[in-house]
């Protein structure tokens, strides 16, 4: 009876050893693996491109493509939308007559991601770019054959196996877009090093019609582009800056009015250009109320998650109440120390402050990015980073919270937290006149 007392609990220790070894492999298995942000670089073009609001003015009367009328809508957007004298275009958008064209297109992708792809490898000491696993670029209304990845892959002779991916069509999004699609990758192919690049060609895309809606894309892209150094290799996380902490992903699509917010098409002249929409700023605002209502219970505190819940079920208990008109919007504040909001444009920003109910000195980097650089598309958000960079104002310990808009419509945001201690120093796109920002803007009505 002893014996088999003692065969029993030696078989049933076996069997829980045999369990607890199971479950240990099962946990690290599944174990989400980090990605570490490493470094990133964005382009700062020579002032020689700068476009000074006067000159824009002038040269959109001289180059005989609009009305009178058009050259004043044009005029009167640019001195609302916060864009300052030091925004940059490209060398064939300085021609009294622009003749958009793939030569001019190519020359600017040139331009902007041979620039940074060069500065952040010589940074980073990466002599040999086949050390390079995975490649992803976007470009929203330039999309070449070969791809613009192949251009990359051409100058810097990235291996014959790297795992190339070029996003086009994705409009402003597509940066987060893209670190979404790299951060897959790297947990499918682990112990990876990746690059994200992130621009828009703004030389083929000028809109040369009299469609209002159509002419303010015109006034408010410029030049710009971002890369980004990805990593899931343990042996990075001491060099790396950050460490991707969540992403998420927003789509309404399915709506007609948000399909078409953002919509490229031809005038009645068979003239191509972007339409932005009356109902852009109710569209975004829509969509990042999905976006946030994923977000939120990954990042907020226990508390403001209660206080929402509970609005929203006095909401529904007692729909006529006047107390009851709004949802009680959580303190993001308190889940991040940064904001990178997209710098689609002046309204975009107000708009979205006033939807997170943040403050001023929140949406700064965002208004001095605009400021200086202009709408950058997909890159804007890295623009805002390094300006904070710049400040000295990101902590180890910091979390930041990007937020980008694009056609489709699309709402996505990533969240960083600040691994390392940032070096203000450090140059960057910033760093030859961090000092004189931020700058009062005139609010032009």
């Amino acid at each position: 009876m002893i014996s088999q007392l003692a065969h029993f609990h030696l078989a049933a220790g076996a069997a829980a050893t045999t369990t607890i070894i199971i479950l240990v492999i099962l946990y690290f298995s599944t174990k989400s693996q980090p990605v570490y942000l490493v470094d990133f670089a964005c382009y700062r073009p020579p002032d020689s491109l700068r476009a000074p609001l006067s000159n824009f003015i002038e040269h959109s009367e001289r180059c005989g493509c609009f009305t009178p009328e058009s050259v004043a809508f044009q005029e009167k957007v640019l001195l609302r939308s916060g864009i300052g004298n030091e925004s940059c275009v490209p060398v064939s958008l300085h021609e009294v007559l622009p003749t958009p064209s793939i030569h001019s297109a190519k020359a600017e992708i040139e331009q902007v991601l041979f620039t940074i792809v060069k500065q952040l490898l010589s940074k980073q000491k990466i002599t040999n770019p086949k050390t390079i696993d995975i490649l992803v670029t976007n470009c929203s209304l330039f999309c070449p054959t070969p791809s613009i990845s192949s251009m990359i892959i051409n100058k810097f002779g990235f291996r014959s196996d790297v795992k190339s991916f070029s996003l086009s069509g994705m409009g402003c999004s597509a940066g987060i877009l893209a670190i979404s699609l790299a951060k897959d990758l790297l947990k499918v192919h682990k112990n990876s090093i990746a690059l994200v690049l992130s621009m828009e060609a703004v030389s083929p895309n000028g809109y040369q019609g009299q469609v209002k809606s159509m002419l303010m894309s015109n006034v408010l892209f410029r030049m710009g582009g971002a890369a980004v150094l990805l990593s899931s290799q343990k042996i990075d996380k001491p060099a790396a800056k950050y460490e991707l902490r969540y992403l998420v992903r927003t789509h309404t699509g399915s709506d007609d009015q948000a399909y078409q917010s953002v919509f490229q098409h031809p005038d009645d002249n068979g003239l191509v250009g972007v339409s932005i929409s009356r109902s852009l700023i109710h569209v975004a605002a829509k969509t990042l109320t999905i976006n946030m209502s994923k977000l939120g219970p990954l990042v907020l505190p226990y508390s403001e998650q209660f206080r929402y819940g509970l609005s929203a079920i006095f909401r529904r208990i007692r729909p006529s109440s006047s107390s009851s008109t709004g949802l009680y919007v959580p303190n993001f504040r308190r889940a991040f120390k940064h904001f990178c909001i997209h710098a689609g444009g002046r309204a975009v920003i107000d708009a979205l402050e006033d939807s997170l109910k943040l403050r001023k000195e929140d949406g700064e980097a965002s208004r001095m990015t605009l400021y200086r650089f202009g709408n950058t598309s997909s890159s804007s958000i890295w623009y805002e980073l390094c300006y904070l960079e710049a400040k000295g104002r990101v902590k180890k310990g910091d979390r930041v919270w990007q937020i980008a808009f694009g056609s489709g419509f699309k709402c996505n945001s990533a969240v960083w937290k600040c691994i390392s201690d940032i070096d203000p120093s450090e140059p960057n796109a910033w760093s030859d006149r961090i000092s004189l920002y931020p700058v009062d803007i005139p609010n032009v009505s």
